[in-house]
């Protein structure tokens, strides 16, 4: 069944509202461009609007009524959201899920190096990359510095225009020909994915002669701007992500190219909708987290306890608490877990199968199931739950559109579902069409953005 095209049905109103999310959206990912900054800015909105620090609640025995509204934080890496409804938690909660790391490249723990008389730094790449993207582009850093003394410091450099911006070198075309030979996978190295930061020496008085002069005056400039030294590099995390801020594109203004899209363009939709649905029947939540790019692995991944763990708080401060009642809740609530769908690509289309496939522009995309080959490694929604699904977003007007992860056979991918339906909860993915999904520039149309937070905000309201 072929959707209509999503802007069709837009007054002026609606398309004001649309303009105005899109451009919060876009300095949203434009500012945010790690999961640390992404979780930072998202609990200032939150406190912003009246949400309480768990810590806070627990530490002064609050109790928790209907209407009252908790954050807490993981690690400063995941956040969840939880805004308590009139009917107690153990009938169940209505849950929007979704990531906030994306691929980039990693500094390693030793990562500073001389050669050629230049100054580099060492990575590792993070999540599924294509290592030729990274090459001959303009890139940033972001991240934090920890030092022994307790002090955290944060870097970012490459994203104001009065900032300098780094590159990591491809080999010219002149002698490139047994390089043009080589599958796209070995094109370029990973191993050779190092940033230049540096191609000048430093001045030394006198006859002695540094070693390593480039790099010594690249220690230089750190100590002099941020106070660090090289071997603080073993406590740091540095993200290398492209430098620039997210753009309007197309002459019609449609659509946003940014980077990191996914999966941030379902972590702020999502945001948003909990954010402005004050008044809920069943407690609403909102999961933001970390790793799912490789694996939801990890203190702060998905596969971690902390949401498990912070709802048993949550509850025990709301006169629910006990190990029963914790499982009946988890049992009985219902997730839309927001993750990125594949848009259809005209120039790649033996990769789809059509009729089943994210139409830019075309609302708000369900997948029953992701998974790879057979729906290995998937969760498969059961009929009942996406009839309910359906039915929400019909009810609230909301365009989408069901679809699948391409053509069978041509590769695959998954996303933390699975993870929350273990609890035997109701789970089903749903999410955004991407362009271009994991290269440094990702594309959506405004129109599947704005439907997918006015379908959000149906779910936590009514599901």
């Amino acid at each position: 069944m072929e959707r209509p095209c999503a802007w069709k049905a837009y007054d002026d109103a609606a398309t004001a509202e649309l303009e105005e999310l899109c451009t919060q959206y876009r300095a949203f990912i434009s500012e945010n461009k790690t999961e640390r900054e992404c979780v930072t800015a998202s609990v200032e909105l939150a406190e912003a609007a009246g949400y309480v620090n768990l810590e806070t609640a627990i530490a002064e025995g609050r109790e928790l009524k209907t209407g009252d509204k908790i954050y807490a934080v993981n690690h400063n890496k995941s956040l969840m959201l939880v805004n308590l409804g009139t009917e107690p938690m153990e009938r169940g909660m209505n849950i929007l899920g979704a990531h906030v790391d994306s691929p980039r490249l990693d500094l390693k723990q030793n990562p500073l190096y001389e050669a050629g008389d230049m100054a580099y730094l060492d990575t590792h790449y993070y999540g599924g990359v294509k290592a030729y993207h990274w090459v001959a582009t303009p890139l940033a850093l972001h991240g934090v510095v920890c030092k022994k003394d307790g002090a955290t410091i944060e870097v970012c450099v490459g994203e104001d225009p009065t900032d300098p911006v780094f590159c990591i070198s491809d080999l010219l075309i002149h002698l490139a020909s047994d390089q043009l030979k080589k599958p796209a996978a070995e094109a370029v190295d990973h191993e050779n994915l190092d940033v230049i930061v540096g191609g000048r020496p430093v001045k030394i008085e006198g006859d002695d002669e540094e070693k390593e002069p480039v790099k010594k005056l690249f220690l230089d400039i750190l100590s002099e701007k941020y106070g660090i030294d090289e071997e603080d590099f073993l406590s740091a995390e540095i993200e290398v992500v492209p430098a620039g801020a997210a753009r309007e594109m197309g002459f019609d203004r449609s659509m946003i190219l940014g980077y990191g899209q996914d999966d941030r363009v379902c972590a702020y939709t999502s945001l948003a909708a909990q954010l402005d649905v004050p008044e809920v029947t069943r407690t609403a939540v909102t999961l933001l987290v970390d790793k799912e790019e490789i694996g939801s692995v990890g203190a702060s991944g998905m596969t971690s306890r902390f949401f498990e763990n912070a709802i048993a708080e949550i509850m025990e401060l709301a006169g629910e608490g006990g190990e029963l009642k914790l499982r009946r809740a988890l049992a009985n609530s219902r997730m839309l877990s927001s993750d990125v769908s594949a848009g259809f690509d005209t120039l790649y289309a033996d990769r789809f199968e059509k009729k089943n496939a994210a139409v830019m522009g075309r609302g708000l995309c369900f997948n029953k199931y992701t998974g790879a080959r057979g729906k290995s490694g998937s969760n498969d929604a059961d009929a009942e739950y996406l009839a309910l699904v359906r039915d929400i977003m019909d009810e609230a007007g909301v365009a989408f559109q069901t679809c699948e992860l391409g053509r069978i056979g041509a590769g695959g991918g998954g996303t933390i579902a699975y993870i929350l339906a273990e609890y035997g909860m109701d789970v089903i993915d749903s999410g955004v069409a991407v362009l271009s999904m994991h290269a440094l520039w990702e594309v959506t149309n405004k129109a599947d953005v704005y439907e997918a937070y006015k379908g959000y905000k149906a779910f936590i309201a009514r599901a």
